[in-house]
């Protein structure tokens, strides 16, 4: 028994370490990325079980604002909007009149409509930030697509949304073991800030921060009223 044991062990490692050599680590850069707004629609919102509704639209919103915090590219898209699945929220698409807005009539993987592929390829970038609605699907399949055309992806955990949790689990391990990066929105937002005194650094982004991921926010709110106002009460001065 403990042979067997030992034995599953060595091959969890050796099955780490294989995964780990065939996808290195790439950092995002805002230089090489684009964003992806998938199938954010306000019908299929109602079709996600998997997150509580009101931080989750307060997530696909952010998603979208991340283009313009870093100013890159950003391209929309929907999938027959005239029907169930309905349009984009006006929050997104106020945010971005001018973006190439890629309208499917049919087409369930965005990859497969040619002006989608047409807009993502125009921008000559190489690294791909998306979230969709359904993450089995609208997420899933345009990552896979992605990656066999060799972008780099990252999935936006957070503001991709299913009908379960279990659904959704099977479709990130199913997106990572295609080596696309499931990852939060907060990492998303660091890896391409790479430094607060960047720019945008702090000054642009604790804002943003505040207002789409308010645990980061609160800490700099109490930061700055510590730092005005604040008077180290008894036992405090120990714990410094």
């Amino acid at each position: 028994m403990k042979f067997l044991s030992t034995v599953a062990v060595a091959l969890a490692s050796m099955s780490a370490t294989v995964m780990g050599s065939k996808y290195p680590y790439e950092r995002l850069d805002k230089e090489k990325a684009v964003l992806l707004v998938v199938d954010l629609q306000d019908g299929l919102y109602n079709a996600v079980r998997d997150f509580d509704p009101v931080p989750f639209k307060e997530s696909i919103i952010a998603h979208a604002a991340i283009g313009k915090l870093f100013d890159i590219p950003v391209i929309l898209t929907t999938s027959a909007e005239q029907g169930p699945n309905g349009p984009l929220p006006k929050e997104i698409t106020s945010m971005y009149p001018k973006a190439p807005f890629i309208k499917r009539q049919g087409e369930v993987d965005a990859w497969d409509n040619k002006d989608f592929r047409n807009a993502v390829k125009a921008t000559n970038r190489t690294q791909i930030i998306l979230a969709g609605i359904v993450t089995d699907v609208c997420t899933a399949h345009l990552a896979l697509s992605l990656r066999a055309e060799g972008y780099s992806v990252w999935a936006n955990a957070e503001a991709s949304g299913s009908s379960s949790t279990f659904v959704r689990d099977v479709s990130n391990d199913r997106m990572r073991h295609a080596g696309v990066q499931v990852v939060s929105l907060f990492s998303i937002v660091c890896d391409l800030m790479r430094d607060w005194r960047n720019v945008p650094g702090a000054a642009e982004v604790i804002p943003y921060l505040d207002k789409y991921f308010p645990v980061y926010g609160m800490v700099a709110r109490a930061h700055g009223a510590a730092k005005i106002n604040g008077v180290l009460q008894p036992g405090e001065a120990g714990l410094l």
